[in-house]
């Protein structure tokens, strides 16, 4: 798919899915959008509505970091997606066990997620800012595959707390603070010991992973992925 077809196809997506609000309705939504998400973390239409209405500075930031990077500013010019009309899934499948590719279908199946379960970005004005969000997104994925995260209650919190540190975005922050109370018992001793350190150490030493252009490197080896990211596997004690 050529660069200027990709970046219509969004611009396309972003022009039938907006919805224009006011201030007073961005904060009602705000304020509604982020109890919700703390009663039901599982409410992902909510935590994306908090991310598009109360998560605007985050957005810049990120397109900042995003334009600085060779690779980032390539992904924003393209605006390539990530779903199964984009990647063929099929393909990657077929892949050499231990190549990103693989991974992330692996990591699909074994979780039983589909990557066309992301919503569109509804109430962004700006094109460009809402094409970060809905790559964050699609990403976030490849991010628990990269990661060696589960989509559980703990891999999603440790995923969280990267993510959080990397995007500053406020819901990946509430999730990443207020989503260890759900945690059992077990898993919280396990988060309190393992997970959690690796999480801060790795938000603050890898490189920022929404830079990475994951369609160009699908035959990539993940350990190379993991060096040049400087992402070291979590390893946890024998049990």
């Amino acid at each position: 798919m050529s660069t200027t077809t990709t970046s219509n196809t969004f611009e396309n997506d972003f022009h039938k899915n907006h919805i224009q609000i006011n201030n007073f309705q961005r904060g009602l939504l705000t304020v509604g959008s982020a109890f919700m998400s703390i009663v039901d973390p599982y409410r992902a239409d909510m935590i994306a509505c908090l991310g598009e209405t109360a998560g605007t500075s985050a957005i810049m930031y990120m397109m900042r970091k995003m334009e600085s990077s060779e690779e980032g500013a390539e992904i924003l010019r393209q605006k390539p997606r990530i779903n199964s009309q984009t990647v063929d899934l099929d393909k990657l499948k077929k892949y050499p066990e231990g190549t990103l590719g693989r991974t992330y279908t692996r990591f699909l199946e074994d979780n039983n997620v589909t990557p066309d379960s992301r919503l569109p970005v509804q109430f962004i004005d700006d094109v460009n800012a809402a094409y970060v969000l809905q790559r964050y997104r699609e990403a976030h994925d490849l991010f628990h595959a990269i990661l060696g995260m589960p989509t559980n209650m703990l891999g999603e919190v440790t995923v969280k707390w990267i993510e959080a540190i990397q995007t500053k975005l406020p819901m990946c922050i509430g999730a990443a603070i207020f989503g260890p109370v759900r945690l059992k018992l077990k898993h919280r001793n396990l988060y309190k010991n393992y997970y959690l350190p690796w999480a801060l150490e790795t938000a603050h030493n890898s490189k920022f992973l929404l830079n990475t252009f994951f369609e160009k490197r699908w035959e990539q080896p993940l350990n190379e992925l993991h060096k040049e990211l400087n992402i070291k596997p979590l390893v946890l004690p024998n049990t």
